[in-house]
């Protein structure tokens, strides 16, 4: 028995444990939100490759590219497939050979805020893979940000430089 309250001590963990944990959530349930804050999850990233096929289908249409840090492969998308996403979609792969899950997803997680910086650099409807070296496990955010805005660069120039082309092909002379 606790000596101040003549309460056992197990009740007032209990009752500790409703205040402090199964109360507020059933409160902040009934209150309505404070201006400018949610409590809904992020909405999902919305230019990721998602599906299998969708990868296989870059890993043959193109060909590995290489940066300092990030190995990368992409493709136009066919005009068949465009009508799920507009723009760009990028697909991340950190293989098990990087380090165990927490390693690996620390490495996506960078990868991704990395790429959501630099994605307005990206309008061409291409898919992009990513696949990490071990290196960005140690380097530095600003570093991989750079490193994924050349990438976008040279994926951008590379779509306008094949749309260009097919333009001057489609011209009758």
């Amino acid at each position: 028995m606790c000596v101040w309250t003549r309460v056992s001590c197990d009740s007032l963990l209990a009752f500790a444990f409703a205040f402090l944990v199964v109360i507020p959530s059933a409160v902040r349930n009934l209150l309505p939100a404070r201006a400018g804050t949610s409590f809904a999850m992020p909405t999902p990233f919305p230019h990721r490759l998602r599906k299998h096929a969708d990868y296989q289908i870059v890993y043959k249409a193109a060909r590995k590219q290489f940066g300092k840090q990030i190995a990368y492969f992409h493709a136009p998308r066919p005009a068949e497939r465009r009508s799920d996403t507009p723009g760009p979609r990028i697909g991340l792969t950190v293989p098990k050979a990087l380090g165990k899950a927490v390693d690996r997803n620390r490495i996506k997680r960078r990868l991704r805020e990395a790429v959501r910086h630099a994605l307005p650099l990206l309008t061409a409807p291409v898919d992009v893979i990513l696949h990490p070296k071990r290196s960005v496990i140690d380097a530095d955010f600003a570093v991989l940000e750079r490193e994924v805005s050349v990438i976008f660069r040279s994926v951008q120039a590379a779509a306008e430089r094949a749309s260009a082309k097919k333009t001057n092909e489609a011209k009758p002379q």
